[in-house]
């Protein structure tokens, strides 16, 4: 089993930039494949970004290539989303994801790729 906790939500201006740290437990780090997606109101959910088991290979969702970066932090157990020249279209509820079954170099990304899920943080973006 794994557990996930999502941290660094807020509240921020067009433009500003904002980091999101997810935090894992019950299982080794290097054995998960980890992701982030996001949901706003009335919107499906958007994959946003993957890094793979070993941590050298990482995947972004069209909207936020060249903006959000996906880092890990091994002493922490944690994986992080810097978000940059945030958009008001950026608001949303930002969750946590992580698998285990896949190859050290494989990046998934789409929902039913993922096991385990954390409950969420909310970031806003204002105009």
């Amino acid at each position: 089993q794994v557990q996930l906790v999502e941290s660094g939500g807020g509240l921020v201006q067009a433009g500003g930039s904002l980091r999101l740290s997810c935090a894992a437990s019950g299982r080794t780090f290097s054995g998960l494949a980890m992701g982030w997606f996001r949901q706003a109101p009335g919107k499906e959910r958007e994959f946003v970004a993957a890094r793979s088991r070993s941590g050298e290979k990482t995947y972004y969702g069209d909207s936020v290539k060249g903006r959000f970066t996906i880092s890990r932090d091994n002493a922490k157990n944690t994986v992080n989303l810097q978000m940059n020249s945030l958009k008001p279209e950026d608001t949303a509820v930002y969750s946590c994801a992580a698998v285990s079954r896949y190859g050290l170099g494989y990046v998934p990304s789409v929902q039913y790729e993922y096991d385990y899920w954390g409950q969420g943080t909310q970031v806003t973006v204002s105009s």
